[in-house]
């Protein structure tokens, strides 16, 4: 599923390219995603300026002035600039026609991602629970230790609860808790407050640097001009199962939280 870098780099390469353009119309070849797709979603769109492109978690939002389209990728999406003469792909199931003719493409082979309307994104039930955002300020080390007092879930889950911290997923919950030196299974509330200090710095390092390399592409994912992430090129543990650790050589061995896969090294996580 794409996580939060990927659609930050999505966002990022969107920006320059659609914000300030007009939709000159909107072609929805399968409603049926996630949550359907409204039925007058043309109607509202249509001849609206894309003002800003903002991002709330794993979510895109397009600013139309009135509203917003709230855009998810779902668990293999794309959303991609295409060129007006561009063929039409499997998948390709809503697209924007921009003014001069470019197709911005929501591509979604397994259909859980959304294209909604939304009028007020802070209120809509998809986004007002969130936490808060990883390079917030309201975010920090002292945020998830009171947020994990009396918890005896592992600390790995906890860091991947939307309502804790919005946009951590699977990859990078592991990826941070190795920088750390954390153990994914320790229980959330037995982590000291100068420990929690660390793990939300190295949370935001691991973004910064996988935002820095457009994400990663382990399967589908490729940014919105059409090129694949590197990230998963600097895994330190991620898929990494029976590797030797990067830092002491130690295999690195895999665990599961909830249905996920967790790669930890036994030596360096405590």
């Amino acid at each position: 599923m794409p996580e939060l870098p990927e659609v930050e780099t999505t966002r990022l390469g969107l920006v320059p390219k659609v914000v300030g353009r007009r939709i000159r119309d909107v072609l929805v070849r399968d409603p049926r995603l996630r949550w359907p797709v409204p039925g007058d979603l043309a109607a509202r769109v249509k001849g609206a300026r894309v003002q800003a492109i903002g991002r709330r978690g794993k979510y895109l939002l397009l600013d139309c002035g009135e509203g917003h389209l709230l855009v998810h990728l779902g668990m293999s999406g794309t959303f991609t600039l295409a060129a007006a003469d561009a063929t039409t792909r499997r998948h390709d199931h809503v697209e924007l026609v921009l003014e001069g003719g470019e197709r911005l493409r929501l591509n979604d082979p397994r259909r859980f991602g959304a294209v909604l309307w939304v009028r007020d994104p802070a209120s809509h039930p998809l986004l007002r629970d969130l936490g808060p955002e990883p390079f917030a300020e309201a975010f920090g080390g002292e945020h998830l230790y009171r947020r994990s007092r009396g918890r005896r879930q592992p600390v790995k889950p906890f860091l991947m609860d939307a309502r804790i911290v919005t946009g951590v997923g699977n990859i990078y919950a592991n990826e941070a808790l190795f920088a750390a030196r954390i153990h994914p299974s320790r229980e959330a509330g037995r982590i000291s407050r100068a420990r929690y200090e660390r793990l939300a710095g190295e949370v935001r390092r691991t973004l910064s640097r996988a935002i820095a390399a457009g994400g990663s592409t382990l399967r589908d994912f490729v940014g919105s001009d059409g090129q694949p992430g590197h990230f998963q090129r600097e895994y330190a543990v991620y898929g990494r199962a029976g590797e030797p650790c990067p830092s002491c050589g130690a295999r690195v061995r895999a665990v599961r939280h909830g249905g996920r896969a967790t790669y930890l090294c036994p030596a360096c996580q405590r």
